[in-house]
């Protein structure tokens, strides 16, 4: 959503820090114009004096309109370092809800216990959920202006596609009358990729003709646990990894799943599905309910077996798929398109450039969104 963000807008030029490397997105954020610097942190470890000191001369010589930060590490640096360098606003973003933090390393969790302390520094504290929003009241975060905007999706790129449909099924494998059922999502501990494939058995049991392909980072036969699991499903399983065709892949699928078992905000790959014409089945987790409205089905999270029957409700009707799958894209059309987001950040961030010129608090604008 950051790359969708900075390459859609049109009223700021962007200057993209990267705590650690350039990862894959930085190549194409040049080639669309956008400055890319990194400060080659390395994942999960504290930064170093230097690194942190950069991140300041950074600020102070660019001398941005605005300094928006992106995810909870971030959030902390950046507001840090804007301080040093004797600059606002600065605006945070949260990304996630309900986030269990046991499963993560314990710094991850003393920089939550930080930042809660520090929430009224920035200007302004976005959500792309309502969910988020909820969650981190109740840990505590108390800004001077919480701000809601919702992801926005390319519907001209993710659209059903029915060339790029053959294509990437003739690729895995997957006949004509196969039904695939996908999942786009990292791996990692909230996503649940383990109760994904124990559904997929318990579905292939009573249904012969389903293949299943999981795309993201890390989702690949070198990872033991994943692939033991795959093999016992009993229907063809594609471990793809990261794909660099998520629109055309999604236009392949005919169910698309996401399982998290906690700590989603705004899941993008919900609303890409949607767009791309496939209904959904997902888990009661952030906003995924709200994004999939009446499009699909929103089963609890860590129930295989709730996930199970959905998958073979879905597999068993294919005229109920095809309906969905177009309300579902006309919903995405309609509510969660990449043009209201852009247009939304900007305003935002155009209120507290005009609040931090003239020295007063800002006030919020229109918080609401509309979420039928």
């Amino acid at each position: 959503m950051l790359a969708r963000l900075a390459v859609a807008s049109t009223n700021f030029r962007h200057l993209i820090v990267s705590l650690g490397s350039e990862g894959e997105l930085g190549p194409s954020l040049r080639v669309s114009g956008i400055s890319v610097r990194t400060l080659d942190m390395r994942p999960g470890g504290l930064p170093s004096l230097g690194r942190f000191l950069r991140l300041v001369r950074i600020i102070r010589e660019a001398r941005p309109a605005a300094v928006q930060t992106w995810l909870y590490h971030a959030d902390l640096m950046g507001i840090i370092a804007a301080r040093l360098a004797n600059f606002r606003p600065v605006v945070w973003n949260l990304r996630c809800s309900n986030m269990d933090l046991s499963r993560y390393r314990w710094s991850t969790l003393a920089v939550v216990k930080i930042l809660i302390w520090l929430s009224s520094w920035p200007d302004a504290v976005m959500v792309n959920s309502v969910a988020g929003r909820q969650w981190h009241d109740n840990l505590g975060y108390r800004p001077r202006r919480w701000e809601l905007v919702p992801n926005g999706v390319d519907t001209a790129i993710f659209r059903p596609d029915s060339a790029a449909r053959a294509r990437w099924r003739q690729r895995l494998g997957v006949k004509d009358d196969d039904i695939l059922i996908g999942m786009v999502a990292r791996r990692d501990p909230m996503k649940d990729h383990e109760g994904m494939l124990r559904a997929a058995a318990k579905a292939a049991r009573r249904q012969p003709n389903l293949a299943f392909v999981l795309a993201g980072r890390g989702i690949s036969r070198d990872d033991p646990a994943l692939a033991r699991f795959a093999d016992m499903v009993g229907a063809p399983v594609h471990l793809i990894g990261e794909c660099d065709d998520p629109a055309r892949l999604n236009a392949a699928f005919d169910i698309a799943v996401l399982s998290s078992a906690f700590g989603e905000g705004f899941p993008n790959v919900v609303a890409e599905a949607m767009a791309a014409g496939v209904p959904c089945i997902v888990t009661d987790v952030g906003d995924a309910a709200l994004i999939a409205g009446d499009t699909g089905c929103v089963v609890p999270p860590g129930s295989p077996d709730a996930l199970a029957h959905a998958i073979l409700r879905l597999a068993h009707d294919a005229p109920l798929r095809t309906r969905l799958g177009a309300v579902a894209r006309r919903r995405v059309v309609e509510n969660f398109g990449l043009e209201a987001a852009v247009a939304r950040y900007e305003a935002v961030w155009a209120s507290l450039i005009a609040s931090a010129a003239t020295g007063r608090s800002s006030v919020p604008i229109d918080e609401s969104t509309d979420q039928n």
